[in-house]
C-alpha cells in the first residue's frame, strides 16, 4: 500500500462544529453604541467646558461658543442617562446572555470560570474558557463601569443643577454636592471618571480584538449583527472547555 493510500485510510476528525448563536439583541447594540458616542462626545464638550482651547474673534454673543457647547453636553448628558436606563432594564428584560445573572457571579460555573478567565488574559491559557456571552471577567469588570456610570451621572447632575432654575428639580441635586466634599470636588470626581471611562473603551476594544482574533467567532462584528460564531460545545458546556465538566450548563 502506497503512503498515499495509506494516509488517506486514516480518518481525520473534523473540527468542532461551529454555530450561529445570535447573542447581542438590538437594544443592548443600540445602547452599547448610543453609551459610547455620548461618553465621546461627553469628554470632549466637557473639556472644553472646564479649559476652553479655542476661541472665536468677536462678540461672544455673535458665536455663543461657549454656550451650544453647554447645550451638546447636556443633551447628550440625557441620551447617555437614558441608555444607561434601558440597558439595566433590559438586564431583567432580555435574553439569557443580557440578564443581570451574567455581570454578577450569582451562579457557581461563573464562579469557576473567573481564574481560568484571567489566567487567558494574563497569557498564562491558550484559549478562554468559552464562553459564549460575557465571560465572568468582563461581567464583573461591566459592574464597575456601570459603577462609574452613576457617579458621573450623579455628580454631572449636581454641576447642572447649580446652573437650573430655583425649584427645579435639576436644583435638588446641588443639595448632595456636600456628600462629596462640596462643589470643587465633584468637579474633579466628575473629570476623573471620565478618564476612567475612556480608558475602559481603549481597553474593551482591545481585549474585543483579541477575543476575536484568537477565537474567530466575530466578536467585533457581533456588536454590529448580533451574531456570534462559536463551537457547539460551548452552547452544551459554556465555560468549560479546559475546566472540569460536571454537567454545569452556564448560558
Amino acid at each position: 500500500m502506497s503512503a498515499e493510500a495509506s494516509a488517506a485510510a486514516v480518518p481525520i476528525s473534523a473540527p468542532d462544529e461551529i454555530v450561529r448563536v445570535y447573542v447581542w439583541e438590538w437594544p443592548v447594540r443600540i445602547t452599547h453604541w448610543l453609551i459610547a458616542l455620548s461618553i465621546l462626545v461627553l469628554s470632549v464638550t466637557g473639556l472644553y467646558i472646564g479649559h476652553p482651547f479655542f476661541t472665536v474673534a468677536g462678540e461672544a454673543r455673535r458665536s455663543f461658543v461657549m454656550g451650544w457647547t453647554k447645550v451638546i453636553h447636556g443633551y447628550t448628558a440625557y441620551v447617555f442617562i437614558t441608555a444607561v436606563v434601558a440597558r439595566i432594564i433590559w438586564m431583567f428584560t432580555g435574553n439569557k446572555y443580557a440578564r443581570w445573572d451574567k455581570f454578577i457571579p450569582v451562579h457557581r460555573p461563573r464562579r469557576h470560570g473567573i481564574w481560568p478567565t484571567l489566567k487567558f488574559y494574563l497569557f498564562a491559557l491558550r484559549k478562554p474558557p468559552g464562553f459564549v456571552g460575557h465571560n465572568p471577567v468582563a461581567g464583573l469588570t461591566y459592574v464597575l463601569v456601570f459603577g462609574l456610570y452613576f457617579v458621573v451621572i450623579a455628580t454631572g447632575l449636581m454641576l447642572r443643577g447649580v446652573d437650573a432654575p430655583a425649584g427645579s428639580v435639576l436644583r435638588s441635586f446641588v443639595n448632595l454636592a456636600p456628600l462629596f466634599g462640596g462643589l470643587y470636588i465633584v468637579r474633579w470626581v466628575h473629570h476623573v471618571v471620565m478618564w476612567l471611562l475612556l480608558g475602559f473603551m481603549v481597553h474593551h476594544v482591545y481585549s474585543g480584538v483579541l477575543m476575536s482574533t484568537i477565537e474567530g467567532n466575530g466578536t467585533m462584528e457581533s456588536i454590529f449583527s448580533g451574531y456570534k460564531f462559536v463551537p457547539r460545545e460551548d452552547l452544551r458546556h459554556s465555560g468549560y472547555r479546559f475546566i472540569n465538566r460536571r454537567g454545569q450548563v452556564d448560558e
